[in-house]
């Protein structure tokens, strides 16, 4: 189980949770889509080139970058762009992994955010951090504890 606790800019955090990895990834690109950005994206240049309609007199100036990229990288290696993590509209032939492309579109537009993997990170960050202080962190913390209950990872104590 993974166990998400947001902290937006203005308001209380809240917490939520995900069965597994690509259940991160999917919670994450239906919420967390902005026009213009790319969550995580693998595509080659001939994919790319093919999306754009290159057939015009002026392709080779308008698209010199993907052009670029082909003959460095080859036309059909995977280009990786993924927004929050390597900048607006940025490529490269090194792959970025679809969770943390993902764990960074979470964290853009809040204060802060934590994302723990196991039930038990869980547990030793609502112990130890002190973003779950009992009293500083109190919202944080009740969203936190609250989820870990809910799952069945930790028993409710009155």
């Amino acid at each position: 189980m993974i166990y998400v606790v947001e902290f937006p800019r203005q308001g209380r955090p809240h917490a939520w949770f995900a069965f597994n990895r690509d259940d991160f990834v999917r919670k994450v690109r239906a919420t967390r889509a902005h026009e213009g950005w790319v969550i995580h994206e693998a595509r080659s240049v001939r994919e790319r080139l093919a999306d754009c309609g290159t057939d015009t007199p002026d392709a080779a100036r308008t698209y010199a970058g993907l052009l670029d990229l082909a003959r460095v990288h080859g036309w059909d290696a995977p280009l990786y762009r993924a927004d929050h993590v390597l900048g607006q509209g940025v490529l490269q032939a090194e792959p970025v992994d679809a969770f943390d492309a993902c764990v960074g579109a979470l964290a853009h537009d809040l204060k802060t955010c934590r994302v723990h993997l196991t039930d038990e990170q869980a547990i030793a960050a609502l112990q130890r951090d002190p973003l779950y202080d009992p009293d500083e962190g109190f919202y944080a913390h009740m969203a936190l504890r609250e989820q870990l209950i809910a799952m069945d990872a930790m028993e409710e104590d009155i």
